[in-house]
C-alpha cells in the first residue's frame, strides 16, 4: 500500500500493479476512477476482491451512493429497508423488476421486456419471496415468463422495497435469497364525510422500441369509504442497438383494476380485483414468445388497531391462463417441430399477523399458508395427435408459522429474533405422452408410466432462524451483525420436469432438464455485517455477507438415464442436490455538495460457486456501480450518471455459460416541474449509443440476422425518453 504523494487521500485507492510496482491509482473523479480499477489485470483484480473494505469505502467516497432527489431511494435509518419511490422515478420501463437496480446488492435476470426476474447477492427465482400487495402470486407458466412483478407494472406502482440483506422471518415463507415488497397506488382516506377525488395520469413514450405508455387512476374517498378505479395500457416494438434490431422484444400489456375500502374506528377492510391481459411479447432469451397471458387477481384483507396491539389478515387468490408457442412471432428455425404450449397457473392463500408492545420492545407472531396448482400441455400446430402432458395436476402447498422479537437492549443496542416452521407438501397428478407413428413414442410412454408409478407426493419440515444485534456507537455512526438459517424446497419444476425439456423457471441456458423427486430442501447459513453513517451532508451504508448453501439444487450431469447407450443422454441436465457459497458485498452512499450539487451512485460485488466441484453458479451478476451527479433547482433538476460493469470471466462450466466483457454506459435524465399537479420528465439511456452485452441478459434464441442465434443478447441502444404525470 502506497501513498505516495497523493493530494487527495480521501478519494484514493492505492495498490502495487504486478505490471508497475508502486504504481499509484489516484483520481478524485469517478470518471476517471472506476475505468481503471476495471482495466486491472487479472492478478490486481484478485488482490482488489481481498481489499473489498478499502476498494468499496474509497468508491462511495468519490461516487457518493444512495438516491438523487430525481429517483429517490428511501432507506430506514437502520438501512434495513431500501423502498424506491415511484412517484419520483423518470423511466416507463414495462419490467418493474428493472427498477431494482437503483437498489444495493439488488439486479435483475431478463429474459424478454416483460418477463425480468429479480436477482438479489446472486440468488433468483424462487429463492426471493416476492409480494404483490401483500399477494403472493405464482407465474402461470413453467418457465416464468409472467414473474410475479409481471402482475406490477411499473406505472401502477406506489413503491418497489426490498429487505437489505437477511430478511425477518416475517417478511415470507421461504426467503433464502430474500424479500421484495411491490404496494400499487390505492390513494388514501379523506378527513371528510364529504367525497373527494385523488388521481394519477401517466402517459409516456421511448424511442428504442417506440413504446407507449398510458395509466390512469383515479380514488374517491371520504373518511369512511375508498373507491379505486385504474387502468394501463402499454406496448412496443422490437428494441434496437446499434447494429439493428433484437428480435423478438415487442410487447403489449393491459390492465383494469377495481379496489374498495372500508374504515370504521379501529377496523379497515380492502378488497381488490384486477384482470391483467399480457399479448403477444417476446422472449428472445427462451425456446418460446408469448402468445397471451389472462389472468384474474383478488384479495380481500382485513387489519385491527388496537391499543398497544394490531392484528393484520388477508385473503387472496389468483387464476393465469398462458399461451405460449414458437412460431407465432419467430420464424420457425430448420428442423424444429412448431409447438404450442398451454398452462395454467391457480393459487391461493392466507395471511394473519398479530403484533404487540411491551416495555423492553415488541413481538410479532403470525401464520401464512400457500397453495398453487400447475397443468402445462404441448402440442404441436401440425400434427395432431402429438400431445405431451408437461406438467399435470402439480401441486405446492405451504403452511407457516413465525414468531419475531424486536427488543431495545439498552440506549445503544438492539436487537431481532426470529423463528419460522415451514410444512411444504407437494405432489402431482399422472401424465401421459402421445406422438403417433414417432419411434421414441413408446420410450417416451414408458417414462410417462414410471413418473405416474412412484412416489409423487413429498414433504419437508423446514425451520428457519434469524438474529440481528445493532450497536448505536453514536448519533450518527450504527454498527450491524447477523446470522441466519434459511431454507427452500424445491419447486414443481426441479422435482417433477419428467420429461426432457426448458421447462426451468427462466433458468435460460439453453439446456434441457429432468426434475429429481428425491430432491432435499436447500439449507443456508449466512453471516452479514455492516456499517451505516448518516449526517447532515453524508450518509454511508456497507453491508459485507457470507451464505453457505447445502443441498443447493442445480442441473448437473449427475445421474441422468440413457436412450439405450451411455453415449445418448435423455437430457443435458438433471437437477440434484450440491453445496454452494455466495459472498460479497453491497454498499450505497450519498454526499450532499452544497445546496445544489450532490453525487449520489451503488457499488455491488457477489461471487458465487460450488462446493462440491470446482465450478462458479450460473448467471451471476459481476462487480458494477452506479455513479450519478444532480443538479437540484426549485422547479427542475437534472442528473448525469455513469454505469459500470466489471467483465464476468467467473462462469458456470456445467450451463456451458459465456465469458461476458465489461462495458460503461452514460445515462442523462431531468424534470421540470411544471405546476403543483404538472411534471414533465425524461432523458436519454445509453448516451453514447454504446453496443454492450449485460451478463443476466440471456442468450439469442430467434432467427435474427443482425445476432447469431446463441450469442449474448445486445443490450438495448440509445434511448430517448419523455413522460408527462398529472396528480391531483
Amino acid at each position: 500500500m502506497n501513498t505516495g504523494n497523493c493530494r487527495c487521500p480521501q478519494f484514493c485507492f492505492f495498490i502495487e500493479h504486478t505490471e508497475a510496482p508502486g504504481a499509484t491509482i489516484c483520481h478524485s473523479s469517478p470518471t476517471a476512477f472506476y475505468p481503471k480499477i476495471l482495466s486491472l489485470n487479472k492478478y490486481y483484480r484478485e488482490i482488489f476482491m481481498n481489499r473489498i473494505i478499502q476498494l468499496t469505502l474509497c468508491s462511495t467516497l468519490v461516487a457518493g451512493v444512495h438516491a438523487s432527489d430525481i429517483e429517490e431511494v428511501v432507506v430506514t435509518a437502520a438501512r434495513e429497508v431500501s423502498t424506491i419511490e415511484l412517484a419520483e422515478t423518470l423511466e416507463i420501463t414495462p419490467d418493474s423488476a428493472a427498477l431494482l437496480r437503483k437498489a444495493p446488492g439488488a439486479n435483475v435476470n431478463s429474459n424478454g421486456p416483460l418477463s425480468g426476474i429479480p436477482q438479489y447477492r446472486g440468488m433468483y427465482g424462487s429463492r426471493i419471496n416476492v409480494t404483490v400487495d401483500g399477494s403472493t402470486l405464482s407465474s402461470g407458466g413453467p418457465n416464468w415468463m409472467d414473474p410475479p412483478l409481471h402482475y406490477a407494472p411499473a406505472a401502477q406502482l406506489e413503491s418497489l422495497s426490498i429487505y437489505r440483506g437477511i430478511a425477518p422471518v416475517s417478511a415470507g415463507q421461504e426467503t433464502i435469497g430474500g424479500a421484495i415488497t411491490a404496494k400499487t397506488w390505492s390513494g388514501e382516506f379523506s378527513d371528510s364525510a364529504q367525497f373527494s377525488s385523488q388521481g394519477r395520469i401517466r402517459a409516456g413514450t421511448q424511442s428504442v422500441n417506440e413504446g407507449l405508455l398510458t395509466s390512469v387512476a383515479v380514488v374517491a374517498s371520504n373518511k369512511t369509504h375508498r373507491i379505486k378505479v385504474a387502468g394501463l395500457t402499454e406496448s412496443g416494438d422490437d428494441a434496437q442497438f446499434d447494429r439493428g434490431d433484437i428480435l423478438h422484444t415487442e410487447y403489449e400489456r393491459d390492465r383494469v383494476d377495481l379496489g374498495y375500502g372500508y374504515q370504521r374506528g379501529a377496523h379497515s377492510w380492502q378488497f381488490d380485483l384486477a384482470h391483467n391481459e399480457t399479448g403477444d411479447s417476446g422472449n428472445p432469451a427462451l425456446p418460446m414468445d408469448i402468445e397471451y397471458i389472462d389472468a384474474d387477481l383478488a384479495s380481500l384483507s382485513y387489519d385491527f388497531k388496537g391499543e398497544g396491539w394490531n392484528v393484520r389478515s388477508k385473503i387472496y387468490h389468483s387464476e393465469i391462463d398462458h399461451g405460449m408457442s414458437n412460431f407465432h412471432l419467430r420464424q420457425l428455425m430448420m428442423g424444429m417441430n412448431p409447438r404450442i404450449n398451454t398452462a395454467t397457473g391457480d393459487s391461493n392463500g392466507i395471511k394473519v399477523a398479530i403484533d404487540w408492545e411491551d416495555n423492553g420492545g415488541t413481538w410479532l407472531a403470525g401464520l401464512d399458508g400457500h397453495h398453487e396448482t400447475h397443468d402445462s400441455d404441448i402440442t404441436d400446430r401440425d400434427k395432431i395427435g402429438f400431445f405431451a402432458q408437461n406438467f399435470s395436476g402439480a401441486e405446492r402447498e405451504v403452511w407457516g408459522v413465525f414468531l419475531e422479537r424486536n427488543q431495545q437492549l439498552n440506549s445503544r443496542w438492539r436487537s431481532e429474533l426470529g423463528l419460522r416452521y415451514n410444512r411444504v407438501t407437494m405432489d402431482s397428478d399422472s401424465v401421459s405422452f402421445s406422438n403417433p407413428g414417432n419411434m421414441m413414442a413408446a420410450m417416451m410412454q414408458m417414462r410417462a408410466m414410471a413418473f405416474n408409478n412412484s412416489n409423487l407426493k413429498t414433504n419437508d419440515n423446514n425451520i428457519d432462524w434469524v438474529a440481528k444485534l445493532y450497536y448505536e456507537a453514536d448519533q450518527a455512526t450504527s454498527l450491524y451483525a447477523g446470522i441466519a438459517r434459511k431454507t427452500r424446497s424445491a419447486s414443481y419444476q426441479e422435482r417433477y420436469l419428467w420429461m426432457s425439456m426448458e421447462a426451468t423457471a427462466g433458468l435460460a441456458d439453453g439446456k434441457t432438464y429432468l426434475g429429481n423427486l428425491d430432491l432435499d430442501a436447500e439449507v443456508a447459513h449466512e453471516l452479514e455485517i455492516g456499517i451505516d453513517i448518516l449526517q447532515d451532508d453524508f450518509s454511508f451504508s456497507f453491508r459485507s455477507f457470507y451464505k453457505q448453501v447445502e443441498d443447493y439444487i442445480q442441473g448437473t450431469t449427475d445421474d441422468i438415464p440413457h436412450m439405450g447407450m451411455p453415449a445418448m443422454p435423455v437430457a443435458d441436465l438433471k437437477f440434484n442436490n450440491v453445496d454452494a457459497q455466495l459472498y460479497g458485498f453491497d454498499v450505497e452512499a450519498h454526499y450532499q455538495l452544497d445546496n445544489h450539487w450532490s453525487l449520489n451512485g451503488i457499488v455491488n460485488f457477489v461471487r458465487g460457486k460450488r462446493d462440491d466441484i470446482n465450478d462458479n453458479l450460473y448467471r451471476i451478476a459481476p462487480l458494477n456501480s452506479t455513479v450519478g451527479i444532480t443538479y437540484q433547482s426549485n422547479r427542475w433538476a437534472a442528473t448525469l450518471e455513469s454505469v459500470l460493469t466489471n467483465k464476468q470471466d467467473q462462469q458456470s462450466t456445467t450451463n456451458d455459460e459465456k465469458e461476458t466483457a465489461g462495458h460503461g454506459l452514460v445515462n442523462m435524465k431531468g424534470y421540470w416541474q411544471v405546476s403543483e399537479k404538472i411534471r414533465l420528465g425524461g432523458g436519454i439511456d445509453n448516451l453514447l449509443d454504446k453496443q454492450y452485452s449485460d451478463h443476466l441478459g440471456g442468450y439469442n434464441r430467434v432467427a435474427n440476422i443482425d445476432i447469431d442465434r446463441g450469442d449474448r443478447l445486445p443490450g438495448y441502444g440509445r434511448n430517448v425518453f419523455a413522460r408527462i404525470d398529472y396528480q391531483w
